[in-house]
């Protein structure tokens, strides 16, 4: 709610932030002994040093994100897959908070060791490059989706999660590769710099989904050709059908089938489609989604043989000359 005709600096400062204010920033506005009367008759509520709510409640989201920012410091910024979460990119880690801050200064460690038990944990990353082009204009602040998505990649606890935090970015439409390359040829020392890369490559060319890029990477591994990806196919019906992974030279097609596919009805369309693609003359191999992941071997032998029969030949690896 905005504050009303006659609100003075302060209602004013406590709307723009969530009601999360800094001792400094309060200073200015209205008297020590005021602040503290009005912490003493639980008006407000002291959060940590140097961080006041003008509420006594406890801490909602975009409080728990004021004071992320707050408390780490002058120029610190949401970052990672906070800053993204806020940009809209589902499926996240919501916690720990993330936050960015410039090299040259350290957060406020002692602040940020003693936040109150309805605050989530607090990870402070440090950065030497973040131009303009990286700030969001955001309250809290925060980087853009693509530096956030870039550095959440940077960070996850896994490769999986790192390739699945940028294949949600473009699936959900809130990214393009392309801002996703922008991002990463300013931050030559970006963790997984590699992977994000190759990631990014990989998205462009079609694989949005995460067992889309672990196929293409099980074919890079195993020294099969690289697949085109999401390509547009009519069925029998006339209704459009995008090809998960398809080559056209040997009219070898592969689905990779999550768990949506075990609906009775999805199975039901499957079958049919199955059925338009093996009576138009292509093979169709079908894999769910766990398989690719966890079989990867097995796959790839299972798709080896089909590209094979379909009149593939395959490169004969080289071998080192053995010495007698």
């Amino acid at each position: 709610m905005l504050p009303a005709d006659d609100a003075d600096a302060l209602d004013w400062l406590a709307f723009e932030q969530a009601g999360v204010l800094t001792t400094a920033q309060v200073s200015d506005l209205v008297s020590e002994g005021t602040v503290r009367g009005r912490i003493r008759s639980g008006r407000w509520r002291s959060i940590c040093r140097g961080i006041v709510s003008t509420g006594n409640g406890r801490l909602s989201r975009d409080q728990q994100l004021w004071v992320a920012v707050l408390a780490a410091g002058p120029g610190a910024m949401l970052a990672g897959a906070t800053a993204a979460t806020e940009a809209g990119v589902r499926g996240l880690r919501r916690e720990p908070l993330h936050v960015l801050v410039p090299a040259v200064r350290r957060a406020a460690r002692t602040s940020l060791r003693r936040l109150p038990i309805d605050m989530p944990a607090v990870l402070v990353h440090r950065t030497s490059v973040l131009p303009d082009s990286h700030r969001q204009l955001a309250r809290p602040p925060r980087t853009t989706t693509a530096r956030a998505l870039i550095d959440a990649a940077g960070w996850a606890v896994s490769v999986d999660e790192a390739q699945g935090v940028l294949a949600a970015g473009c699936q959900q439409r809130r990214v393009l590769p392309e801002e996703l390359q922008a991002a990463l040829d300013v931050l030559p020392r970006a963790p997984r710099r590699h992977l994000i890369q190759q990631t990014v490559r990989d998205i462009a060319g079609g694989a949005e989904a995460l067992p889309e890029i672990d196929f293409l990477r099980l074919c890079r591994r195993h020294r099969l050709p690289l697949p085109d990806l999401q390509e547009r196919r009519l069925d029998a019906a006339g209704r459009n059908r995008w090809l998960d992974a398809y080559w056209r030279q040997w009219h070898v097609q592969v689905e990779i089938d999550g768990a949506h596919h075990m609906d009775a009805g999805q199975w039901a369309d499957d079958m049919r489609w199955q059925n338009d693609v093996w009576t138009s003359g292509d093979r169709i191999l079908r894999f769910p989604a766990w398989l690719v992941r966890a079989r990867p071997d097995e796959v790839a032998d299972t798709v080896r043989r089909a590209l094979v029969a379909a009149g593939w030949t395959p490169t004969p690896e080289l071998r080192k000359p053995t010495h007698k």
